[in-house]
């Protein structure tokens, strides 16, 4: 570990110097289930204002101790239920008291931790953040992250086919984009190519989270476009194991591609000690299209992951091991190496299988200025062949070394806030035919801070990040960049259940190992590439702007954004081609991103609602007012949800504009709607939880395609299918 981060490491502990206790005042409660009024064991209680959150005991009841006097938002959560929200003034010394019903209803409060590092609602959060749990990531169950995340407002899914698809946030795509599992940055190379993919099974997951707009505060300079972050549950600081038994089993069978897949995880609780695991698989064959079957799109994805950890009052520790295994073809791929067509005989695959190892280890509960202090370190090996007929082309070794070390201050009147180390070593190799850049080491360190003033109706929010990046590559020139990342935030309550949100951000961006070294034929990107040592960081400066309202007949969330980036880097074609590709070299000249999403949920009855949304980005570059590749054209979405008791069904109608205004080296496409229908049936027991869905999906069997598709010319989107979930919740 470098001098800096041990220096630094050494004045956050110097703030957990023997402080004053304070006894404080407690909250106490209990939540029953509104259909049996029984009581509901295991349900999640968070206390939004401090992001603390604890468990229900097998009597239905919870307990936050220590507190300090003032009013709390309190939010209970159980997956597959609708959660419940209360306000409650806590006065010095004293106890108070607040109890939950929860059931079934079509709108629930979305929980996070990717925006700030600690647990808060989405509504809450100064960034816009979608959250979608594990029962909705079963019944919407995909292979890959960008099929999963493609009907979220503000994300579209880039693809080299299904097993490929990775997502594209507001225009963003590549190492603009940061994949993290549980705020640890994945260790795969699906940012370098448009033919990689990440080897996350989304089946296996607690939820996904999407935090739209620059993240390099919290996560680094790849986040200057969004953060998607893949939480398993297993990595978080709990205030309290839960104790005994609970776990989830899910089952998976669909047309149109074969459909087939299961997961299975489980938690054993017993005093300080929790012991968990978690298995996941699905596969699919070709895909089925209006014009046809598309060759070589099967896909297959394996994941398993285990751990232990120790939760005391003042300390905490836990050791986690995950393995994942993929292997996915890539349409079309050997036609671009030889003349022909995708056949059995010519087909060209990729097997991707990563290691993760990780152990948290911290301190808590302190009385001094730094009331708590979590240090996570993780070690992940990454490799993946692109076959060739089952025969090795090039092969792709990635290993990289990450620590993150987080304390958060104990809250002083209306401030609050944290201060953070983060570092990373990174080994790069590749050898065989695409071994585009030489190997490669890179080392990143970064200091960080976020601070936060909370009053009755508005809320501040201010940080910085100093980060900076090392490239050290065998037989190339060396590159270092520093570089600074800002933000300021205001959040204010314009009424009671709204909220008006504004962002300023200033970001940096290092150059990517590949913008710098490539330099040869990359069928992935179906470009001859050549990439450029002398490339400059990216800049961006930008503003979101933010409406809210979360009532109980009317939910919706409109976002702006404009971002002005300097020296945004680009492939622009030479004219000339070299071995069946368009060479293309990597360039820098000034970007202009600005957009909307808009989505509303209105209740037309308690039992029907209307479920509506929009998005649309102008990605261009501002000199010639050039478009950008692969920008996703204007989408919207009008659906109803009808809900009684456990039964609920779901149309809607999906629409997107056409998009003609295309980069030189792209085609357009065309306009098209596409119908789908969901239903499920949930039967909510005190310590079980049935959900029996079913999804069908573009009915009318309507041919169209991805604008963010290397392959659109080739390979339209799946045709008409189903697909059915069952999934049992135990707890």
């Amino acid at each position: 570990m470098p001098l800096i981060p041990v220096f630094f490491l050494c004045i956050v502990l110097a703030g957990f110097s023997p402080a004053a206790a304070q006894s404080g005042a407690t909250l106490r409660g209990a939540v029953t289930l509104a259909s049996q009024m029984t009581p509901v064991h295991g349900a999640s209680v968070l206390l939004v204002e401090l992001g603390r959150s604890v468990l229900t005991d097998s009597t239905g009841s919870f307990e936050f101790s220590g507190l300090e006097p003032g009013t709390y938002t309190v939010v209970v959560h159980l997956h597959g239920l609708s959660d419940k929200q209360q306000t409650v003034l806590v006065r010095a010394g004293e106890s108070a008291s607040l109890n939950f019903q929860i059931g079934l209803s079509p709108v629930r409060e979305e929980i996070t931790v990717t925006a700030s590092g600690k647990e808060e609602t989405a509504f809450s959060s100064f960034q816009s953040v979608a959250s979608i749990e594990s029962i909705e990531l079963a019944a919407t169950a995909k292979t890959s992250l960008g099929e999963v995340l493609e009907s979220q407002p503000g994300v579209a899914k880039r693809s080299f086919g299904p097993g490929s698809s990775r997502p594209v946030i507001r225009g963003f795509d590549g190492d603009r984009v940061l994949i993290l599992q549980d705020g640890i940055r994945t260790g795969t190379l699906s940012s370098q190519s448009g033919d990689h993919g990440e080897t996350i099974d989304p089946l296996g997951l607690e939820r996904l989270e999407v935090l739209k707009g620059p993240a390099t505060l919290l996560y680094g300079s790849s986040a200057i476009g969004g953060v998607v972050n893949a939480v398993t549950g297993h990595h978080q600081i709990l205030d309290h194991p839960h104790t005994g038994l609970r776990g989830f089993a899910t089952g998976i069978g669909g047309a149109a591609n074969g459909h087939q897949g299961g997961a299975a995880g489980f938690e054993f609780g017993e005093k300080n000690w929790l012991l968990w695991g978690t298995f996941s698989g699905q596969r699919t064959g070709d895909y089925r299209t209006p014009t046809g079957t598309i060759a070589n799109s099967h896909t297959r994805v394996v994941n398993g992951s285990g751990g232990v950890g120790w939760y005391g009052s003042k300390a905490f520790a836990s050791f986690g091991y995950g393995y994942d295994d993929s292997r996915y073809g890539v349409p079309f791929a050997a036609s671009f190496e030889e003349a022909g067509e995708e056949t059995e005989e010519a087909r060209v695959e990729l097997s991707a299988q990563r290691h993760n190892a990780r152990l948290n280890a911290g301190l808590r509960n302190r009385a001094s200025f730094f009331q708590q202090f979590s240090l996570s370190l993780t070690h992940t090996q990454y490799e993946h062949l692109e076959l060739e007929n089952d025969v090795a082309g090039t092969q792709f070794n990635n290993r990289q070394f990450v620590y993150r070390g987080v304390a958060d201050q104990k809250r002083s009147g209306p401030l609050t806030g944290s201060l953070g180390f983060w570092g990373l070593h990174r080994s790069y190799r590749a050898s065989g035919t695409e071994a585009l850049a030489p190997p490669v080491q890179q080392d990143a360190f970064a200091v960080f801070g976020l601070e936060e003033l909370t009053f009755e109706r508005v809320r501040f929010q201010f940080g910085g990040r100093l980060e900076t990046n090392r490239y050290r590559p065998i037989g190339s020139l060396d590159r270092n960049f520093t570089g600074f990342s800002g933000a300021a935030g205001v959040f204010l309550r314009l009424w009671p259940e709204g909220a008006l949100v504004g962002n300023v951000t200033h970001s940096y961006r290092a150059p990517a190992l590949d913008e710098l070294y490539s330099n040869g034929p990359h069928i992935g990107n179906l470009t001859f590439e050549v990439g450029n040592t002398f490339l400059r960081r990216e800049r961006s400066d930008g503003a979101d702007l933010s409406l809210r309202h979360s009532g109980h007949r009317l939910r919706g969330e409109a976002n702006f954004y404009f971002y002005a980036i300097r020296d945004f880097v680009f492939l622009a074609p030479t004219g000339r081609v070299q071995e069946r590709l368009i060479e293309a070299d990597y360039l820098q000249a000034d970007a202009r991103f600005t957009g909307a999403e808009i989505e509303m949920a209105l209740a037309l009855h308690p039992g029907l609602w209307l479920n509506l949304g929009l998005d649309l980005v102008e990605a261009e570059l501002r000199a010639g007012q050039i478009p950008l590749p692969r920008i996703p054209p204007r989408r919207g979405r009008v659906g109803l949800e009808a809900r009684h008791k456990g039964f609920s069904v779901k149309p809607e109608v999906v629409m997107a504009a056409a998009q003609n205004e295309v980069f030189a080296t792209e085609t357009g496409t065309a306009g098209y709607s596409v119908v789908n229908v969901s239903a499920s049936y949930t039967v909510a027991q005190r310590h079980l939880l049935h959900v029996l869905s079913a999804s069908l999906f573009n009915l009318g069997d309507r041919l169209y395609r991805n604008h963010l598709s290397f392959i659109k010319d080739l390979a339209p989107e799946i045709g008409r299918g189903v697909r059915f979930t069952y999934t049992i919740r135990f707890f």
